[in-house]
């Protein structure tokens, strides 16, 4: 069953619902209070199932929520009391739309739709089910490899998790390696068995050395299968199949057959050792803790947390923490009866993306019964099987809810014990440098280059105390002979300046920096600070000087030198900033002359030429992957003939024939 398995009337909402509004809307009287206008509005919403979307007063949408009493829900935000959160929202709403559906389930499933496309301010949001790495098994192959994925495609293959991060995610897939014997090999299965020697991996017993074409593809798919079994939570059940196979293979003699299935015993009870247990082997379910923070200090951030435990075969296979900002409304402790609760929205997302749902899932908290029923059956639809959602109050379920919500609370108080120390730190370097305004946007700078070529200049930027990926750039240096870190500098500075006097919407570059950081010294800081100047730009500049030993020694401005040796956070921090972008600034150099040589490596293939070069390595992930390709999958490449591919196939396998 799809994922959309009940959309096609909400998607149709969803493309028509800008024409659904209240006819009042157009004809509001301007000197009428917007308190009053919303609760007319509110009052003459249906009493049917829905979804209403509140925006601002200048039109964004800033709260989305599902009813199955449209005007119950509604009316409610605008009287009575609320908490600091739903008042916060309340008080910004401008005007509001809504949409009536036939049901809460499609009221359910619009809602979750909309949160995806608008990310309302006050909404819990998600992280993007495509930044989720997945495991896939390609099933319909011959010989199924196991990959680490992040797209999920109907190419008919096997997809488990997402898993809450890479280092997870490897970590699985390294265990299952170890305790079956796959292989870990690009080779590629048929068309390399019995060619080349095989891997130290399997002299030494730690793959099933499929190459060496003693394993037949029976026992191989049967190994895949049985991976694919304790993926899905089933370790127990393969160790009780192995136990029976190795007791049956030593009575019948077969003792290489039998080590082979006590080895893969021993392997899978470690791997259950290395995870915590929290109960027994047919113990599988999902549990959710929520902690609500309190907000005796008003001047202190405090976060409202989720913790859910993924418990597989009796041990927590995998954990995710969901922070909620300070504008994220959550209901408070005992408010769950008399409203339809965000969390509901919250769960049915958690779940949206998941390959795998066990038949139970455990809540630390209580929702309505409407609720549970309702997110009973959309899951239970989600999962093709019977769902159930409670919250147990006492005996072994309690105890996991219990447990998860200390884990919610430590990894509540641990961030916001983070980001007062962050803050203290900031506050500190502001101090050190008299900084007029608190560095919120720190960007940094470097020059890197080979000599006169692949002049590159790397940018990284800092928000609140973290390094932020997603704004990193890069600079090639372009109408310079040779190495000049000072030219290069005011190049670079020189462009981005252009992306702030443009300020386009959306550029990330648009962006003021409050600081920035040069890896250089004073005339590195003079010359930018030169720029700046002539530009109209006041924003500090400092430069990061290194020692004897390329380490951080301090900080300069074009005359003088800062210490920052005496306070360990700054230095620290500043150390970190340095490392990280002469890391970024080198490694994009290094990828660029990387690059280069690989196309012409590319080139000495017959009939390979740049532009071939260029449609192969942006089809394949690596240099690795190209190598690897068969035959098939280079034919795959827009523009490489059979030919072409059988000739780039031999090349890598024999480079020394041509």
């Amino acid at each position: 069953m799809s994922e959309g398995f009940f959309f096609p009337r909400s998607l149709y909402i969803l493309n028509q619902f800008k024409e659904v509004t209240l006819a009042m809307t157009s004809s509001n009287d301007k000197k009428q209070p917007r308190l009053e206008y919303l609760r007319e509005k509110a009052a003459a919403l249906p009493r049917s199932p829905g979804v209403y979307i509140m925006h601002n007063a200048a039109g964004k949408v800033i709260y989305v929520g599902k009813s199955r009493s449209l005007r119950d829900r509604v009316s409610q935000y605008f009287h009575g009391t609320h908490d600091r959160k739903t008042e916060k929202m309340a008080s910004s709403v401008h005007d509001f739309r809504f949409v009536t559906c036939t049901t809460e389930m499609e009221a359910l499933a619009l809602e979750n739709s909309l949160i995806k496309q608008y990310t309302p301010k006050y909404n819990i949001k998600l992280k993007d089910a495509k930044a989720y790495p997945y495991l896939k098994i390609t099933i319909r192959d011959q010989y199924p490899r196991i990959k680490v994925t992040r797209k999920r495609t109907a190419d008919g293959s096997l997809y488990f998790g997402p898993y809450s991060s890479l280092q997870t995610v490897y970590s699985v897939l390294a265990s299952l390696e170890r305790t079956l014997g796959i292989p870990t090999c690009k080779k590629n299965f048929p068309e390399d068995i019995e060619k080349g020697r095989p891997c130290v991996l399997s002299q030494i017993g730690r793959c099933i050395g499929l190459c060496t074409g003693k394993v037949s593809e029976t026992e191989y798919r049967e190994i895949i299968e049985r991976a694919a079994v304790i993926l899905r939570g089933g370790t127990h059940e393969t160790i009780t199949a192995l136990t029976e196979k190795m007791n049956r293979a030593a009575e019948e003699l077969e003792f290489e057959e039998a080590a082979r299935c006590r080895d893969s015993i021993a392997a899978l009870r470690k791997l259950g050792e290395r995870q915590k247990a929290v109960g027994s082997p047919d113990v599988e379910c999902d549990v959710i803790g929520l902690h609500l923070a309190t907000f005796e200090n008003t001047d202190v951030t405090f976060h409202d947390c989720a913790s859910v435990f993924y418990i597989r075969s009796g041990y927590i296979s995998d954990s995710e923490h969901f922070l909620f900002g300070t504008d994220e409304i959550l209901p408070n402790e005992g408010a769950f009866e008399e409203e339809d609760s965000p969390l509901s929205a919250f769960i049915s997302s958690l779940y949206q993306s998941r390959e795998y749902i066990p038949h139970e899932i455990l809540l630390s908290f209580e929702l309505p019964d409407h609720e549970i029923d309702l997110l009973t059956e959309y899951i239970s639809k989600k999962a093709e099987h019977r769902v159930t959602i409670r919250t147990p109050k006492r005996g072994a379920g309690r105890y996991l809810c219990d447990m998860a919500v200390e884990d919610a609370k430590n990894h509540s108080e641990n961030t916001r014990k983070r980001e007062t120390n962050t803050e203290k730190m900031l506050a500190n370097l502001a101090s050190l440098l008299c900084l007029e305004v608190f560095p919120t946007r720190i960007e940094a700078y470097d020059i890197s280059n080979l000599g006169s070529e692949h002049i590159t200049a790397g940018m990284i930027t800092v928000l609140d105390g973290k390094f932020k990926k997603s704004d990193y750039r890069t600079f090639k240096i372009k109408n310079q002979d040779g190495p000049d870190d000072y030219a290069a500098m005011t190049q670079v500075l020189s462009r981005r300046l252009a992306h702030i006097a443009e300020a386009k919407e959306g550029d990330p570059l648009a962006e003021y920096p409050d600081l920035i950081l040069l890896d250089g010294g004073k005339g590195h800081v003079a010359v930018v600070t030169e720029l700046l100047s002539s530009r109209g730009f006041d924003i500090p500049v400092f430069g990061m000087v290194k020692d004897d030993h390329h380490k951080t020694r301090t900080v300069t401005t074009a005359e003088d030198e800062v210490n920052i040796a005496r306070h360990p956070d700054v230095f620290k921090f500043i150390y970190g900033i340095q490392e990280e972008v002469h890391r970024y600034t080198v490694g994009q150099m290094t990828h660029a002359k990387r690059k280069t040589l690989t196309t012409s490596t590319l080139e000495n293939i017959k009939g390979i030429g740049p532009k071939k070069a260029k449609k192969l390595l942006g089809h394949f992930s690596s240099m690795k992957a190209l190598k690897g390709a068969s035959v098939a999958e280079l034919s795959e490449v827009e523009g490489i003939s059979s030919t072409d591919a059988e000739e780039i196939y031999r090349y890598f396998r024999n480079p020394n024939s041509f």
